[in-house]
């Protein structure tokens, strides 16, 4: 019969293999349809996460409400499953291609049969999900009842969200050991609303803490109200628990709040440390995940409260954000009445310095404010006096003067209120503030430092390098007092300077300004019968000669600025009459020698502590300065064609030199010397950029024997590569640490008078950084 083979199978057998065949092959030929399904299942369960996330924003909009952790969990399955099925989809194209004979054969069976059912599978979970959706009946809960206490507060915040980010993340973040967290920042800068938004966070993020207490410390902490404060947020505020001792008042808050996690968020605590323990809090209770939050005004506050490595500085706006607050302040309404008036308020704002306690200040009281005139007057107002504008006195200068009246000597004060003096904006050298106090008699030479350390950690000193600032605001501020304090106990004090064409003229009264003109103006000076000390700057050649024609404006000056004076021969022992002179400054000047011939009895100018001389190109030396024997400070800059500081030969030549040599003790007082140009010098030294190029290229010398130099802390010198040899011995500065700046290949080269002298100093040098 031809090799034909026959098998016979049972009716059941045939039925199980069509059954088993049919069911996995769907997977091929049903692909393109569950494909076309998963999408549609899919969308129908991103709309179903839609109307529930509509409903959770909806509850999120209301206060002390949370998503519930079951849709939030749903949320991210969905999310999770929707980035699957994309993933799946993108493969579906390419399975599709591969399917023949109708869709019901693939090219690659094994793929397609494994692909196939990884949709059908997917396309059950994607239903199942949805269905789970469908279940869930509440999306939101309240947020546990008592956590904390909603406070008023403006519904944003301005140019502060970075720092409230940062807080609330070393709140919540529960693998840092943070406990204790400072803000700290100058009076009206918003510490307490910045603390205010951290305590209604509570109210709308999710968080498992279980109690938030609040409380006011204020500048005289009542430690009864604060211990009050506390108990009441936990459950003790019957009249029994207030009637008992502080002491069983403390046991109880400490066996409550031991088994809690809480957050305890201090406003306005001041310098005076706050004895949590002795409230009642149990501290040890901090390692377990609570939290202690206070605002401070002064930085010192933060190492006293334990808020060593959380401190958070509180600034200013800058002027964006400052406009930005000012502008809600105000009203669009205002803003739009007139077209100069937003111009004019941002320039009103700018008065304001960034300081949010002033701009809300001065912009409620411009808000009904529709004329272009108010504004300008406003700008006047603010620019002349702060103080007398609407409100400032008793809102922004009251509250500022709260840090001063905390300041716990007179010294403190004394040197605060000198700082007033300096122009707006002013950069202040360190080392120069303290000596300015020092000759003031403010402080002695140990103190110095420390008062401006207490200054600064009360933040009413901006600290920057080498220099320290005063905020505008706390200006305004020191020259109100300054201005009580004078009507009080009529001491004549100069209030500030202001710009009048080429000249500074003095306000020696608010309000009273001496006319212009150079001769007029010295004039006028010259008739003021109380007048003690002045300033004065003086430009060109004429200025000097004018200066010399009034022996009493010399008595007077201070300090004294010569600027441009190139025609004139300049005899400077001339202000050896100037009796109370502490600082001399002379700038650009092109004369190539400053006549020092002296007759009759030679002066010395004793009281002169401070000599600058800047960009005097042509002079060869300054030998003149023998006559300044207790000159601390000397800064010659830029004076290219300088070959020595004291010229022995020149100083031979002048009358009376052979009596006088025996009883010079040259440079005796001398604490600081800098040669050479501003380049590697403190920035406040660089005080001019017209001269940044040049140097001091010839200078040999300095003197041409060594001297004791018993005061000297620092010498620095820059680009001077001629100079071989500084004038020192081993009995130099004997005891004194001085420090040595300047270049390393500029020391190297260096010349020493011998070994001992090269041993004793060569330890003492700095080099400038690259």
């Amino acid at each position: 019969m031809g090799g034909i083979i026959s098998t016979f199978f049972s009716a059941d057998t045939i039925r199980s293999i069509l059954s088993y065949v049919g069911g996995e092959a769907k997977y091929i030929w049903g692909l393109k349809g569950n494909l076309d399904d998963l999408q549609t299942q899919k969308e129908n369960l991103t709309a179903k996460k839609q109307d529930l996330l509509n409903k959770v924003k909806l509850a999120e909009q209301q206060s002390r409400t949370r998503r519930t952790t079951t849709v939030e969990l749903w949320f991210r399955r969905v999310e999770e499953m929707e980035t699957t099925v994309e993933n799946l989809q993108k493969e579906g194209d390419q399975q599709v291609d591969r399917l023949c004979l109708g869709g019901f054969c693939s090219k690659d069976l094994i793929s397609s049969y494994d692909f196939g059912k990884k949709v059908e599978n997917l396309r059950g979970k994607v239903i199942e999900l949805k269905k789970e959706g469908e279940a869930i009946k509440e999306v939101y809960e309240g947020v546990p009842e008592g956590a904390a206490v909603e406070k008023a507060v403006d519904r944003t915040i301005v140019g502060q969200e970075s720092i409230l980010d940062r807080v609330w993340r070393c709140i919540t973040d529960q693998e840092k050991n943070e406990e204790i967290i400072g803000l700290y920042g100058m009076g009206g800068i918003g510490k307490t609303t910045l603390l205010k938004q951290v305590n209604n966070k509570f109210c709308s993020e999710e968080h498992d803490f279980d109690v938030v207490i609040w409380s006011v410390v204020s500048r005289e902490p009542n430690l009864n109200q604060i211990q009050e404060d506390i108990g009441k947020r936990i459950g003790f505020s019957t009249d029994s628990w207030q009637r008992k001792s502080f002491e069983e008042r403390a046991s109880d808050i400490t066996n409550t709040l031991k088994h809690k996690k809480f957050v305890l968020l201090l406003d306005d605590i001041w310098e005076s440390e706050i004895d949590l323990t002795k409230l009642g809090v149990p501290l040890q209770t901090l390692d377990s995940g609570s939290r202690v939050v206070f605002t401070t005004r002064f930085e010192g506050t933060c190492g006293k409260m334990g808020a060593d490595k959380n401190r958070f500085k509180v600034f200013c706006l800058g002027d964006d954000d400052a406009w930005k607050l000012f502008e809600g302040v105000v009203g669009r309404y205002v803003l739009n009445k007139h077209p100069d008036i937003p111009k004019l308020a941002e320039d009103v704002a700018r008065q304001c310095h960034g300081l949010p306690l002033a701009l809300k200040t001065v912009g409620n009281a411009m808000a009904s404010n529709v004329y272009p005139e108010e504004w300008k007057e406003a700008i006047e107002i603010l620019s002349a006096s702060a103080s007398k504008f609407e409100d400032m006195e008793k809102k922004v200068l009251s509250s500022l003067k709260f840090s001063y009246d905390s300041l716990t000597k007179d010294e403190l004060r004394s040197c605060l209120l000198y700082c007033c003096l300096f122009p707006e904006d002013s950069e202040i050298l360190k080392t120069e503030l303290i000596e300015y106090w020092k000759s003031e008699g403010f402080v002695d030479s140990s103190s110095g430092w420390g008062v401006l350390g207490a200054l600064v950690r009360a933040c009413l000193l901006e600290e920057g390098g080498d220099d320290v600032k005063m905020h505008d605001m706390i200006r305004d501020m020191a020259l109100w007092i300054a201005n009580e304090i004078e009507e009080e106990e009529e001491n004549f004090l100069v209030l500030r300077m202001l710009r009048c064409g080429q000249s500074h003229q003095p306000i020696v009264e608010e309000g009273n300004v001496l006319s212009a003109g150079a001769e007029p103006l010295i004039k006028e000076i010259h008739c003021l019968e109380q007048l003690n000390l002045i300033t004065l700057s003086l430009r060109g050649s004429r200025g000097v000669e004018n200066f010399l024609k009034f022996p009493k404006l010399q008595n007077i000056t201070q300090a004294l600025s010569i600027d441009d004076c190139n025609s004139l021969p300049l005899n400077l022992l001339h202000l050896a009459n100037t009796e109370y002179l502490e600082q001399l400054s002379i700038w650009d000047s092109n004369l190539e020698d400053w006549n020092v011939d002296c007759a009759g009895e030679v002066q010395k100018m004793r009281k002169l502590h401070f000599v600058t001389i800047y960009e005097c190109s042509n002079v060869k030396d300054f030998t003149w300065l023998v006559f300044v024997p207790n000159l601390k400070w000397l800064r010659i800059l830029y004076c290219d064609d300088m070959e020595e500081i004291i010229s022995v030969e020149k100083f031979e030549k002048l009358s009376e030199v052979s009596e006088m040599m025996g009883e010079l003790n040259l440079f005796s007082e001398l604490e600081s010397l800098s040669l050479g140009n501003a380049t590697h010098l403190p920035r406040s030294l660089a005080l001019s950029t017209a001269g940044g190029n040049s140097h001091a290229s010839n200078l040999e010398r300095i003197y041409r024997d060594p001297l004791p130099f018993p005061q000297l802390e620092e010498i620095r010198i820059s680009e001077c590569p001629k100079l071989k040899k500084l004038p020192l011995n081993s009995s130099s500065a004997k005891g004194r640490k001085i420090v040595i700046y300047g270049e390393k290949e500029w020391w190297e080269e260096l010349q020493w008078e011998d070994q001992a002298t090269q041993n004793a100093f060569s330890p003492c040098f700095l080099p400038y950084e690259e």
